[in-house]
């Protein structure tokens, strides 16, 4: 059964504020496995910030959408994750036939360690981390960052940036999407304090873009709540340049 390799109508975001009400259906792209990012957005960053036959790196690999969308694109690509499960997903998600002759290749791996990739040989980074605990991605598996705290997870995330920085080549991208967090009522910034580790590892900051968020599960519930906060309704994507 054939089926559809790309979006309908599909244009290059030209401003810092992005909204996608469907959130994308194309190849094997679904929004099943909670937390994964809209496909339209590593569309957007790879046609963007990269050639075809370049080599991309997403090393919160999750269920393989920013693998996908280079495979469908033509790039090269490398996808890493801690979660054996994630593993899993996304090479069942990368079983499909397109027109393209790149690679696409998947490792189990610690974004903190990547020492099987050499010093400036990436082109692009594009990736989407968990936003510390808000969503357990394993029980208690060991270096799964999505099970600490908010303190931890920044220290954590200072190892991530600066691994990051070594492997990206000088003058190319790293794209990062991160959203704030609540607490007891008020306002983690968690986004902000994401991207003081990249800057904190040498990164520039290229852009800084306000993704809306749609069809977040957990909206229902709390409108019908008597609450005394706003719900957040965004997320931030961070371009950074070496």
């Amino acid at each position: 059964m054939d089926i559809k390799l790309e979006p309908n109508k599909f244009e290059l975001e030209s401003t810092t504020v992005w909204s996608f009400p469907e959130r994308g259906d194309w190849a094997t792209h679904c929004g099943v496995y909670r937390g994964n990012w809209s496909p339209y957005i590593p569309r957007n960053i790879i046609l963007r910030y990269s050639q075809p036959n370049e080599w991309i790196l997403d090393q919160f690999l999750g269920s393989g959408t920013t693998l996908v969308e280079a495979k469908l694109l033509d790039r090269n690509a490398i996808g890493v994750d801690i979660n054996e499960q994630s593993i899993l997903l996304s090479n069942q998600n990368l079983n499909f036939q397109c027109n393209t002759k790149t690679q696409q290749i998947i490792k189990k791996g610690d974004a903190r360690n990547l020492s099987f990739i050499t010093n400036e040989s990436m082109d692009l980074i594009c990736t989407h981390p968990p936003y510390a605990d808000i969503i357990n991605y394993s029980q208690s598996l060991d270096g799964d960052l999505s099970l600490l705290g908010v303190d931890e997870f920044i220290h954590q995330m200072n190892n991530v940036a600066r691994e990051a920085y070594r492997i990206l080549k000088k003058g190319r991208v790293c794209a990062v999407m991160m959203g704030d967090i609540r607490n007891k009522g008020c306002v983690v910034p968690l986004g902000f304090q994401v991207m003081n580790c990249f800057l904190n590892a040498k990164f520039k900051t290229k852009e800084i873009v306000i993704k809306e968020q749609h069809n977040c599960k957990s909206t229902k519930f709390w409108k019908k709540q008597h609450i005394s906060f706003l719900l957040l309704a965004h997320e931030y994507i961070f371009i950074f340049i070496k």
